[in-house]
């Protein structure tokens, strides 16, 4: 239907949809309904290993296990409305008729996937009412071998519509809440699962970054994920808005609850080959060595430390969280180092316009009149669609006359590209990962000072974001404060993200002259820090990023591993939310 017809398809879309789930959760056999059992309780707190070999020996039943998060998973909704489709029915019946391997690696595993991602019956909207009405006729890849491995996908959840946001709201399905608490958001792209994970509704949890989209979430919600580097993880099978964009490709990767969920689920996947299910991955197997050197083996590692990208300095819950983590360290062993990379800055202007080289064109396709747009994509989407004369003198009048080089080279080349103009965009990015390539390398390991491969720097400890999470329609002004997690999509580096602490007001507080200052450096940093205020986010999560090189996900699963060791050894560990007690 053509607009502005179409806004009633729209609004009925977005009726149905909702309804529909609402009736799914209502419909569920009566043992979703019930409250959490001793056994269910025991379920929930199990290592997944074990759990894992319960239900392969049946000492446990894969329904029961099914039970116990769906039960949570639909108390996390009412809390947070983070559930998009509900599967819960069609997984009982996958379980009864063979369709998943409980003897695989991860038997009975529940696994929330976020909404782009492909199942067999049901729609992937991804936030589009176009999009609704349309169920995909067979699983996708990535689903396919889940099954395989014997875990169970039981729900669908949220995400913000165009996939270029730190908050979760689309008209389809509503707006997702943060479960520490509800006047913020729990992140974005993947923010349903965030709030799921966070909430004790789901174990492990599939979504995809292409700037901070499984980082961001875990650090304002309060879990964890890895950003596998591209050619890691399956990517076929899956829904978008920007098909086809590949200046920052888009990876799908991990967010789990706990850290060993992450490395148990990781290493569980990659050892199934999924090159065998999905030509876009490479066959690279599970390196234990590498992972085990990191984890347990080496005992002095040398670990650099990023305190600000110099664009955004963090705000005092984000840098206590990093120092916490850094002391941590030190206390057992291990060396700091603080770095100096090549400009974060850089990468933040090279990616932007990488992303969005189509002109914001692609994702706007999918709109129907009325759609709710999200708050950053509709500002930058604008000025991307000013005439050329406008953004001139804009231009000109954030360089000159307020003097913000930081904001003007950010708006300076933000317009459509053509191909030839794409390709020199492209050939930047290469220049500065090589760049960055040199940067590490230059870090000789002790024993072989004349060698510069790079040994003697492990990783790089970062913020994975100026300020804890952030209100609801922050966006509007803070889209552009994501160079903590941008960066390492360009660079296509493997990080992972764990929850260290909680906002404290009584020490995390800023002094005026503090704000001023952050806020003073460039309208990025007054368009994020002017939401941050440690009284009203008491008790939000703080976390911190593990950075290692391309396609080293074992070596930080292992540093991430001795960090977490060396936090709960100085009674520092993060406590989990558990919203289900």
């Amino acid at each position: 239907m053509l607009p502005p017809f179409d806004y009633f398809e729209h609004r009925a879309a977005c009726n149905r949809k909702q309804s529909e789930r609402a009736a799914r959760l209502a419909s569920l056999p009566s043992p979703y309904h019930e409250s959490l059992t001793a056994n269910d309780k025991t379920i929930l707190n199990e290592p997944i290993d074990k759990l894992v070999q319960d239900v392969q020996e049946k000492r446990k039943t894969a329904i029961d296990v099914l039970r116990a998060y769906g039960k949570v998973a639909s108390k996390a909704q009412d809390k947070t409305n983070c559930l998009t489709e509900v599967m819960i029915k069609e997984a009982e019946g996958w379980l009864q008729d063979g369709s998943i391997n409980l003897q695989g690696p991860l038997a009975g595993i529940p696994v929330s996937l976020k909404d782009s991602i492909a199942v067999g019956g049901f729609d992937v909207s991804v936030g589009y009412s176009v999009n609704t009405g349309k169920p995909y006729p067979v699983d996708g890849s990535l689903v396919r071998l889940l099954k395989a491995a014997g875990a169970v996908p039981f729900v669908k959840t949220a995400l913000p519509i165009t996939l270029l946001s730190f908050e979760s709201f689309n008209d389809v399905w509503g707006r997702c809440l943060n479960p520490h608490n509800t006047k913020y958001s729990p992140g974005g792209s993947t923010g349903g699962e965030g709030a799921l994970l966070a909430y004790g509704g789901s174990r492990i949890g599939i979504g995809s970054d292409v700037a901070g989209s499984v980082r961001a979430p875990a650090h304002f919600s309060g879990c964890y994920s890895i950003r596998c580097s591209t050619g890691r993880w399956p990517k076929q099978g899956v829904n978008t808005s920007m098909p086809g964009q590949e200046g920052i490709p888009s990876v799908f990767s991990p967010m789990t609850r706990t850290l060993l969920d992450l490395t148990y689920f990781t290493r569980s996947f990659i050892q199934l080959e999924p090159w065998k299910f999905d030509h876009s991955v490479h066959p690279i197997p599970w390196r234990n060595d590498i992972y085990q050197h990191y984890a347990t083996e080496k005992k002095r590692l040398r670990i650099g430390v990023l305190r600000t990208d110099n664009v955004v300095d963090p705000s005092p819950a984000c840098s206590r969280a990093l120092s916490t983590a850094v002391n941590a360290l030190q206390s057992a062993g291990h060396e700091i180092v603080p770095i100096d990379p090549p400009s974060p800055y850089r990468a933040l202007v090279i990616a932007s316009n990488l992303l969005n080289s189509d002109g914001t064109q692609t994702f706007r396709s999918y709109f129907r009149t009325g759609e709710s747009d999200d708050p950053g994509a509709a500002a930058f989407g604008a000025y991307m669609r000013l005439p050329r004369v406008f953004k001139w003198f804009y231009w000109a009048w954030t360089k000159y006359v307020r003097r913000d080089e930081v904001y003007a080279g950010l708006l300076e080349h933000w317009h459509g590209k053509s191909a030839a103009q794409q390709w020199s965009w492209v050939a930047k990015r290469e220049a500065y990962k090589a760049e960055w390539h040199d940067w590490w390398n230059a870090f000789a390991h002790p024993d072989t000072p004349g060698v510069q491969d790079g040994a003697g720097l492990d990783v790089i400890l970062a913020p994975p974001n100026a300020l804890p999470a952030t209100p609801h329609g922050a966006m509007k002004t803070a889209a552009a404060a994501c160079g903590y997690t941008f960066m390492f999509n360009l660079l296509d580096y493997a990080v992972g993200v764990l929850p260290v602490t909680h906002v404290d007001p009584a020490v995390d507080m800023t002094t005026p002259t503090e704000a001023r200052a952050a806020m003073g450096k460039n309208a990025v940093a007054r368009g994020i820090w002017k939401y941050y205020d440690a009284v009203k986010m008491a008790g939000l999560p703080v976390g911190v990023q593990v950075i290692g090189r391309r396609l080293e996900e074992e070596k930080v699963l292992g540093v991430m591993e001795r960090l977490e060791a060396a936090l709960e050894s100085r009674g520092e560990k993060y406590k989990l939310l558990e919203g289900y007690e």
